[in-house]
């Protein structure tokens, strides 16, 4: 039997078939634009070929192709019942997300790379802050993440993949002197590791390293294929860069270029989240943001979010809706929230409707609800400093400014150091 680049015995007739599905695996990993490109090629060659439908089927879905992947699945479904235990459960593992049960999946996972940690493109499943642990929901997930990259080091600590998502977790705890360390091992075996490049940007903004990190990427994206998986929340941090920067006319340029719903050619999750938070991020630094803006980012997250579920996107749907004074809309996320942090998610949409209406006081009860609980919502801690900016500034409206310095100086050092609020003395 022939075996993948990380060593797993797998069925496939060709090595044609499998030069391709390991081509895909490095570029889906890397998040680079072809590895739905490079799956079905394999596939092509080898109609039997029960992994290559099943990393088909994740390419489809991280692209945002649907109703592909639930074919791709169905397929390998069909054809794993031959196979030995490891593919049966690989197969397993992806069916069970494509059937929408993250949290069966998640322990499914965890299970599986006990016995098969080299099996890389199942441990991805739960790996980022984007993965399955990521959005858990779980109060500790962040250490929770670390122990599971730090699980799979010993046994794929040479791979620059697993480099890259262990330096994310090491950066995501504070770490981020070893994270860099590690992170710039990876990046040395695969500079075009897109999640490298995003990771060691995490590294630098919590390292404050608003010129390195801005002068990183705005080199590193020239190259980078606007299709793919990370483009536009590559683009988001080039552009909250240029915001700390206090290059405005950079920043705008960013947004409507690779960030916002008119250019962005990623998953609408992405494009939504990035988008709110930028425009909100910069709304908070004194920019005036045309409400026009707002407008359209509502309807996009009205089309795509129309019902709750996802709460790192309702959180940032809220905050759409309650900017463009769609009222109705904000109303029914604050009213149905369901899903990993639901319970969350209403006060938070709530805050919004009062900010939006200046009501200071109520807005700042609202979101003493959340604050020590924002892991919750998924996301990288760059992300939910949305959330921690809201807050220092609600205080700010209030006049507590040094409750807002007494804030940011306990909870997130790196924004006290220079605060991106207008206003903030």
């Amino acid at each position: 039997m022939l075996k993948d680049k990380y060593g797993n015995a797998i069925s496939v007739q060709s090595q044609v078939a499998l030069d391709h599905y390991d081509r895909g695996v490095q570029l889906f990993l890397g998040a680079n634009y072809g590895a739905v490109e490079a799956f079905q090629a394999a596939v092509d060659v080898d109609d039997s070929f029960t992994l290559g439908f099943a990393a088909l089927a994740r390419a489809f879905m991280m692209a945002g192709h649907m109703p592909d992947a639930q074919t791709a699945i169905a397929t390998a479904q069909d054809l794993a019942a031959k196979l030995d235990s490891r593919q049966r459960q690989h197969v397993e593992c992806f069916a069970l997300l494509l059937a929408g049960n993250p949290q069966g999946t998640r322990a499914l996972v965890k299970q599986h790379v006990e016995e098969f940690p080299r099996d890389v493109l199942t441990a991805q499943l739960n790996a980022s802050v984007y993965g399955l642990i990521g959005f858990s929901g779980h109060v500790g997930r962040e250490a929770e993440l670390l122990a599971y990259t730090g699980s799979l080091m010993p046994h794929c600590g040479d791979d620059w993949w697993m480099m890259s998502m262990h330096a994310l977790s090491l950066c995501e705890t504070g770490q981020i002197d070893r994270s860099n360390e590690l992170m710039a091992k990876s990046l040395a075996i695969n500079p075009r590791n897109a999640n490298g490049a995003h990771f060691k940007s995490h590294a630098q903004y919590e390292g404050g390293e608003t010129v390195a990190g801005r002068s990183y990427l705005k080199s590193w994206l020239v190259d980078y294929d606007d299709r793919s998986l990370l483009h536009g929340h590559l683009s988001w941090h080039a552009a909250l860069w240029a915001l700390q920067d206090g290059d405005i006319d950079a920043m705008w340029h960013v947004i409507d270029n690779g960030i916002g719903p008119s250019s962005s050619k990623g998953l609408p999750l992405v494009t939504l989240t990035d988008t709110a938070a930028i425009l909100y991020r910069a709304k908070l630094a004194g920019v005036s943001v045309d409400p026009k803006r707002w407008s359209v980012l509502s309807d996009y997250a009205a089309k795509f979010f129309p019902e709750t579920g996802q709460s790192f996107a309702d959180i940032h749907a809220a905050l759409s809706h309650a900017m463009a004074g769609n009222g109705d809309r904000l109303a029914y996320i604050a009213d149905t929230a369901k899903g990993f942090a639901g319970d969350l998610v209403k006060p938070v949409a709530r805050a919004w409707r009062e900010i939006a209406n200046e009501n200071w006081a109520v807005a700042l009860e609202e979101l003493t609800i959340v604050m020590g609980q924002t892991e919750r919502f998924g996301g990288s801690r760059a992300q939910r400093d949305i959330l921690e900016l809201t807050y220092a500034n609600v205080l700010l409206k209030l006049g507590h400014s040094k409750e807002a310095h007494r804030y940011l100086s306990t909870h997130r050092t790196i924004l006290a150091k220079s605060p991106p609020l207008a206003g903030f003395v």
